[in-house]
């Protein structure tokens, strides 16, 4: 909430991916950024991976957003990739809107 706070909405995502790397340092919270994941078919790891946008004390799949709107389809992407992981919680964040939007989402 504070990243939205002092920045508002109309930035690029990168952007407010960058504030909240500097929230969970100040408030010495355990995050990665984009942490890779392998993706696994029949015991074969495919070409593709995926990149989450944080991963919070190593259970918590954090999806920043920042666009007018949330569609059904970021709730299918961030249920995949929670199969992926295999975390057991996801955080959608939104911050396209006037008011900060988030959904939490449990595989």
């Amino acid at each position: 909430m504070e990243v939205h706070r002092v920045l508002g909405r109309g930035f690029l995502e990168v952007v407010y991916k960058d504030a909240l790397e500097i929230e969970f340092q100040n408030n010495n919270i355990l995050y990665e950024r984009e942490k890779k994941y392998e993706v696994e078919y029949k015991g074969h790891r495919l070409n593709r991976s995926y990149f989450a946008d944080f991963v919070v004390f190593d259970k918590i799949l954090l999806e920043v957003k920042a666009q007018s709107g949330i569609v059904g389809e970021h709730y299918k992407w961030v249920t995949n990739y929670l199969a992926v992981t295999k975390l057991p919680i996801g955080l959608l964040i939104n911050f396209g809107e006037k008011s900060l939007m988030s959904k939490r989402i449990i595989l």
